[in-house]
């Protein structure tokens, strides 16, 4: 992870280009007919290796994706996911879980082939926080009706299932326009990275040696098309549990380091933490969410 350059200059944390895998280096990023009860559009599944770029988004610094819940309708305003430490106010800290916080943010979308086709309008962060998890979403000024009808885009859908190992996934980078296709190795009971903890983190096959800038990349099911993480770190350097350098704490407190390895965060408990239009209720049954 290393942290976002931009409005982030004075602090002691930064080390160089920019996420915690990152956000990329500060450089310019590539440039309501609502129908009521009409299911967002659902991606079908797709067979080996026909994920590609539509639906993923540039950020100034980092990746990310728009995204439908399971529920989600086409009237419901659109969603955009990344990670906590791409959030353009700052990284959260430990702890610190940000709700429904205006923000005029803008997201380069992009289609299959990686063209930009649509520039996206956030009007709130809906959800932020680097605690257990490490992202952050988005809400639009746009349906997905509309967003579909002016670029021919419909979103990804997040599965609401926990990954499993061994699954064939790629993370594609909005920033970059980049794949990179690996397998989920296992997962983390803890990953430690500087004050930072997540939980229940997915661990990459070597395949995927991502990059600053893919920060938030979403990490999509090569079988189901479906997002099953949010792309966010990798051990740099073979250092233990420092800045860019996250190591594993099992049950039992034991450290392991694997250089060279990326992970993500699961995003199949995001769903069960909103309600009907797409709205953030962390007192949802079922909603492990951290909260404020």
């Amino acid at each position: 992870m290393k942290k976002p350059l931009i409005g982030l200059l004075a602090s002691v944390l930064v080390a160089g280009a920019t996420a915690l895998t990152g956000a990329a280096p500060a450089q310019a990023a590539p440039a309501h007919v609502a129908a009521p009860a009409r299911v967002a559009p659902a991606r079908a599944a797709q067979p080996l290796d026909a994920v590609d770029f539509s639906g993923t988004v540039a950020l100034s610094n980092c990746s990310g994706s728009l995204v439908r819940l399971p529920g989600s309708v086409g009237s419901d305003p659109g969603l955009v996911l990344t990670n906590g430490h791409c959030l353009e106010t700052g990284m959260p800290g430990p702890g610190q879980v940000i709700v429904n916080q205006p923000s005029s943010r803008t997201f380069t979308l992009l289609d299959g082939s990686a063209n930009e086709v649509a520039t996206l309008n956030a009007t709130k962060v809906v959800y932020s926080a680097m605690t257990g998890t490490d992202v952050t979403i988005y809400q639009l000024d746009s349906s997905y009706d509309s967003i579909q009808a002016q670029s021919g885009i419909s979103p990804l859908t997040i599965s609401a299932d926990h990954p499993v190992q061994g699954t064939d996934i790629r993370v594609v980078s909005g920033y970059w326009k980049q794949t990179y296709s690996c397998s989920v190795d296992g997962f983390a009971y803890q990953l430690k990275e500087a004050d930072w903890t997540f939980s229940d983190s997915v661990r990459y096959t070597s395949g995927c040696n991502v990059i600053g800038g893919t920060s938030g990349s979403p990490v999509v099911d090569a079988n189901t098309g479906q997002v099953v993480a949010v792309n966010n770190t990798i051990n740099e350097d073979g250092q233990s549990c420092t800045l860019n350098n996250p190591c594993e704490v099992d049950q039992s407190g034991a450290v392991t380091v694997h250089q060279g390895i990326g992970y993500a965060q699961e995003t199949y408990i995001i769903p069960a933490c909103f309600s009907a239009g797409n709205t953030l209720d962390l007192t949802l049954p079922g909603c492990t969410l951290a909260r404020p």
